[in-house]
């Protein structure tokens, strides 16, 4: 009787659906790494460490402790720890993050509280960030400028 169910149930695609929507309600608390696809909403507790989402959104009630890595994140609640987001991270009105993040783009909100450092711009891998020519100095007579030079152009 129980042995025939698991035979005729078809198996089941652990690749994640890009599209759905993974929601931790309020009043729920989750402690661990998730590994997600698609939406991520939280609007409990979360700690620990969010892989993956295409978009996070950390909801007015909620709180989040660990390092986020996702592709958009939209924080109206607290966050406490780092965050990388391939496109955009969004600090809307009333919201809190304690933690640094690296993301192309940066949105903040007035009444946002924002505690941290921040690396904006894509960047392709081994490269450094491009810079206009008009910034660019040479002061030496050699074509090639030396090492701190080097150092002091790629932190500028």
């Amino acid at each position: 009787m129980f042995g025939k169910e698991s035979e005729n149930q078809v198996p089941v695609d652990r690749g994640g659906d890009p599209r759905a929507t993974s929601i931790l309600a309020q009043g729920c608390r989750l402690t661990g790494e998730v590994d997600i696809k698609g939406t991520f909403r939280i609007e409990g507790e979360f700690e620990g460490t969010i892989r993956n989402a295409e978009t996070l959104v950390v909801g007015k009630t909620a709180s989040v402790k660990g390092d986020i890595f996702t592709r958009n994140a939209i924080v109206g609640g607290r966050v406490v720890g780092n965050i990388t987001a391939e496109d955009k991270i969004e600090l809307q009105a009333g919201s809190s993050l304690e933690g640094d993040i690296k993301t192309a783009r940066f949105v903040i909100d007035e009444g946002a509280v924002f505690e941290g450092s921040c690396s904006m711009g894509k960047r392709q891998s081994g490269t450094s960030p491009q810079r206009p020519a008009a910034s660019s100095t040479t002061s030496s007579s050699s074509n090639a400028p030396s090492e701190g030079q080097k150092k002091q152009t790629a932190s500028s």
